[in-house]
């Protein structure tokens, strides 16, 4: 092991004396931590370039004071438990070359500036409590042994494409030709591979967006309510935001037609599933979106996080699928369909700056790891994406019934669910009589976690509405909370509650495993 330890020559201090004092402050540190196994006295002495003799003596010293304890054949070791006077820091000596917080006031540029002044992007779920944050898959129910096997194949193969530097810079062809077919059958795209760019999730790619298409002070449109993540990165260019109100049928695209509105450069929109509302954008309003921007010359950047969902009604075709003129920027993810860590995403560019964005991505962190990709390329080619999209589907719809329909039983009138039947989040509106802060306190001291959908407007910012993710939720567990939050604000119990009621005949979180793979079989 490496053990960087300054010793000083010319000091009047003896060697030995020196090693003890700064592996004495290592350990007051914490840099050392109890029973960590320090280099051996040769291993030291030649990592350091003393004598043995010296590191002995000084271990040796550490020893009868107790920071160090010897264990025959095994090494000498940090020990376990310090005397309580040795918990005290020691003084720096003035000699001293440890490093020293200066306390310095970093001068940030303007983009560095507005990322420190943002609201914090998420804080780690409490585990001890039933959370409705949104955006999770259900991990238990990912085919992670097939997954497995894919990575496996790859990893055995030993191939120089999956472990070297790949020279691709869009990223994984196979990966990318099996998304262009996969986009075409599941949403009417229209693209080819030579058009998608891999990049390391969706905000990445909106990252590249705002850094290749925007200058400070260009003019965004943005949905009101909206995707913070989407609205902190428009926000840290610089760009001006222009909020657009979104209703049933998705953002007021007529909107952006009024003379006063500006000159606008991008549009962001989620027009498959309104984040966070919900709400669809109906076919008549994406034509006019599309047309808007032909005649503006305006970008629209299409936000197609969790479109695989929908449960009623018949699916709605891409923007970019109806696009032709070269105005819209897809951009996908497969963190909501498989899992989160997997860090992989992608963007359908126009082909005219395709090249661009690829060359972007390369600077920016040079590629998705290729073990990854090549696995996925596979998962989607074998049909094994479509299969678990499939089954997930099946499970989502019932979980988000079964909390409609809890809401509903436990808040009666006092409750408006808002937006499709679809996604993998709903967004209600609770008439509590007190205010959001103090619904998600009394909420959390009842074990459940509120989401408030107040930070994502721009203007209005109305009380009331929650956020309520349900898919990596049981149904049992779903009922739970609610429960506990009908009483937490101290409502008058439910009407009927039962799990049948809210599930149908089948138990709660019925496995519909069985009835994909029949699906699958006769499909």
């Amino acid at each position: 092991m490496d053990f960087v330890i300054p010793l000083d020559n010319q000091s009047t201090a003896p060697l030995h004396r020196q090693l003890s004092d700064e592996l004495r402050r290592a350990i007051l540190t914490g840099r050392l931590v109890p029973g960590e196994r320090l280099p051996s006295t040769r291993a030291m002495a030649g990592l350091l370039g003393v004598s043995r003799v010296t590191v002995t003596q000084s271990y040796e010293d550490l020893i009868s004071e107790g920071y160090l304890q010897a264990a025959h054949g095994s090494g000498t070791f940090i020990c376990q438990q310090l005397p309580e006077e040795l918990l005290r820091p020691a003084p720096l000596r003035s000699d001293s070359r440890a490093a020293r917080t200066t306390g310095r006031a970093w001068r940030l540029s303007a983009y560095g500036g507005s990322i420190g002044c943002a609201e914090s992007a998420g804080e780690a779920t409490n585990r001890h409590l039933i959370s409705f944050r949104y955006g999770t898959p259900s991990f238990e129910q990912f085919p992670w042994r097939q997954w497995g096997r894919l990575l496996s194949r790859h990893a055995r193969a030993a191939s120089r494409t999956v472990f070297d530097y790949h020279a691709d810079e869009s990223g994984y062809r196979p990966l990318r030709e099996a998304i262009a077919r996969y986009l075409a059958r599941a949403r009417a795209a229209r693209c080819a591979a030579d058009q998608v760019v891999i990049v390391s999730g969706s905000q990445q790619g909106l990252d590249l967006i705002a850094r290749l298409l925007l200058d400070r002070g260009d003019q965004v449109a943005v949905e009101d309510p909206c995707y913070l993540g989407a609205r902190r990165i428009f926000e840290a260019t610089g760009a001006r935001l222009f909020s657009v109100p979104v209703d049933e049928s998705g953002i007021e695209v007529e909107r952006l037609t009024a003379r006063s509105v500006p000159q606008i450069k991008l549009v962001y929109v989620t027009p498959s599933h309104q984040f966070p509302t919900g709400a669809l954008l109906s076919l008549p309003r994406r034509l006019a979106l599309i047309a808007w921007a032909e005649q503006r010359g305006a970008v629209i950047v299409e936000d197609d996080y969790d479109s695989e969902y929908r449960y009623g009604g018949r699916p709605v075709p891409a923007l970019q699928g109806l696009d032709q003129s070269g105005s819209v920027i897809y951009v996908g993810t497969f963190s909501k369909v498989m899992f989160p860590s997997l860090r992989i995403g992608y963007l359908v560019v126009p082909s005219g700056v395709a090249r661009v964005f690829a060359r972007a991505r390369w600077l920016a962190d040079r590629q998705s790891p290729m073990l990854e990709q090549c696995a996925l390329a596979d998962f989607i080619n074998e049909g094994h994406l479509e299969r678990h999209i499939r089954r997930m589907r099946t499970l989502y719809d019932r979980r988000r019934q079964a909390l409609v329909r809890a809401l509903a039983s436990h808040f009666g009138g006092r409750v408006t669910v808002m937006g499709e039947s679809a996604g993998m989040h709903l967004m209600a509106r609770l008439q509590t009589g007190i205010g959001d802060e103090e619904v998600i306190a009394r909420a959390a001291r009842a074990g459940v976690e509120m989401i408030s959908a107040r930070p994502n407007y721009l203007r209005g910012r109305p009380a009331g509405e929650f956020i309520f993710g349900y898919s990596d939720l049981s149904e049992r567990k779903i009922l739970e909370a609610v429960r506990r939050l009908d009483r937490a604000l101290g409502g008058p119990g439910p009407s009927f509650i039962t799990a049948s009621a809210v599930t149908g005949d089948q138990p709660p979180d019925h496995n519909p495993q069985a009835q994909a793979d029949a699906e699958n079989h006769a499909g």
